[in-house]
């Protein structure tokens, strides 16, 4: 398994036949579902900044956990839930070490590196932050890291991206969020990493460790890279809503028409605010034969408030033929203000 992506262990795995539920049928996993939400938020809960992975009959979902605790100090984490099924999802499971100081969360996605699953995520700190204080985002700490599996489920402790050079201090990275690794299509032994720094930044690594910075372009939070037709396909957050551009080269970019928004206007639940679209090529996987986008939405409410963004805030799914249109639970059917929590 050295060296292969999750997409490209996913293809081996259709090929080989690997063990699929038998009662799965072309789309069934999704014309199953009774609604867009997989988690749930509540008032003092808000999940965040999905990721993915299908492996072995399994959906791992890693999500950013906002959660207000006891002394009313609000704390991030980041959690992994698993599901057979996209219906049924085990109860989060937090995965990263406690500390407002650390916070970490934002994953971006998981890849296989040299017999191990790699996970990135964004350190991302608001020291003394309580319920009932003023909205605060990440101070300038927040920084990009990676954590280290054999099994998709025990996590390393995480590990400090130099994303400028081995030679550039923590402190001179400057404040980066939001890291998402991807292999270059050209090159099989060169990998990238894109980051939320002045627009989308991006640097390139053989190991992983030794990183070189190679630029930016104009783009959102959260990117996520898919390659589509012999392109880059990166789908970027500008605000509200997911936009997507493309590139054959990494270099020259252009902006595909449209704001993917799916049935927002349709879910208080994601009235404030729909970001983050994380999408995973599952069109050769039966059951789903789609490219399959977990998200987050946050609300009521127009405005950002503490209520919608450190809790009230969903994980939603929804499928795509050509990364253009979009299908969810529920879309036409009068189905889409009513979602039961699907938790066990």
């Amino acid at each position: 398994m050295l060296g292969i992506t999750p997409s490209h262990f996913i293809t081996c795995l259709v090929l080989l036949g690997a063990d699929q539920p038998a009662a799965e049928s072309a789309k069934s996993l999704l014309s199953g579902l009774d609604g867009p939400i997989v988690l749930r938020g509540d008032s003092r809960t808000a999940y965040r900044d999905p990721a993915a992975i299908y492996h072995d009959g399994t959906f791992c979902l890693f999500c950013t956990m906002v959660r207000t605790e006891a002394d009313d100090k609000i704390y991030s984490y980041t959690v992994e839930s698993t599901s057979r099924d996209l219906r049924h999802w085990s109860t989060p499971k937090i995965i990263t070490p406690k500390g407002q100081h650390l916070n970490y969360s934002s994953p971006g996605n998981v890849i296989c590196f040299h017999d191990e699953w790699i996970l990135c995520v964004s350190r991302y700190p608001r020291l003394d932050y309580r319920r009932g204080d003023e909205l605060r985002w990440g101070d300038d700490n927040a920084r990009a890291f990676i954590l280290r599996s054999k099994n998709l489920h025990d996590w390393s402790a995480p590990e400090l991206l130099r994303l400028k050079g081995p030679d550039v201090s923590e402190q001179a990275l400057g404040r980066i969020i939001d890291p998402y690794i991807f292999r270059d299509k050209d090159d099989r032994e060169k990998w990238w990493c894109f980051f939320k720094q002045d627009g989308v930044s991006m640097s390139w690594s053989r190991d992983l460790t030794n990183w070189t910075y190679a630029g930016r372009i104009r783009g959102g939070e959260n990117a996520c890279v898919l390659v589509d037709g012999g392109e880059y396909v990166l789908m970027h957050t500008p605000g509200n809503g997911m936009r997507v551009k493309r590139s054959h080269d990494l270099k020259r970019w252009r902006d595909e028409k449209g704001l993917i928004t799916l049935g927002q206007k349709h879910w208080p639940w994601a009235e404030t605010r729909i970001t983050a679209g994380f999408v995973l090529d599952l069109r050769k996987v039966p059951g789903v034969g789609k490219y399959l986008m977990f998200f987050h939405g946050g609300g009521p409410g127009k405005e950002k408030t503490q209520d919608n963004v450190d809790a009230h805030c969903s994980i939603g799914v929804a499928w795509s033929s050509d990364l253009a249109h979009w299908d969810w639970p529920g879309k036409n059917a009068g189905r889409e203000e009513s979602s039961p929590d699907p938790r066990d």
